[in-house]
């Protein structure tokens, strides 16, 4: 089963750190990947660029509506992702503990659908 760990921080609390400390963060998350890969339970993971550079996009009536920046309301924002196999929801949990940005913020955990038909 694949899992998707999407990984929330406050981006504002984490510039505020010092640069070792995000290095170290940076460092482990490196090395939990090499662990995982190690076991075939890694997919793909990556941090992605602040919240401030991210565009929305909606629908509405047949007509999209672009948006630049972030315009939703939460205290945390999506600071990365790992995309790994597990067994179970129990394995992918137990791998979500290890992220070490659960430390500083939020890893949540959910399933991915598999889709027939896909490339």
């Amino acid at each position: 089963m694949k899992f998707i760990l999407l990984v929330h921080h406050d981006e504002s609390a984490f510039e505020q750190m010092r640069d070792e400390t995000k290095k170290g963060l940076l460092t482990e998350s490196i090395g939990l990947c090499h662990q995982l890969d190690a076991k075939g339970e890694y997919v793909h993971a990556s941090p992605v660029h602040p919240a401030a550079t991210a565009t929305l996009v909606r629908v509405r009536d047949g007509r999209p509506l672009v948006t630049d920046g972030p315009f939703i309301e939460t205290r945390e924002q999506m600071a990365g992702y790992f995309l790994i196999e597990a067994k179970d929801r129990d394995e992918a949990v137990a791998i979500a503990g290890r992220v070490p940005g659960a430390r500083i913020g939020t890893v949540e955990v959910r399933q991915v659908r598999e889709i027939t038909g896909l490339p």
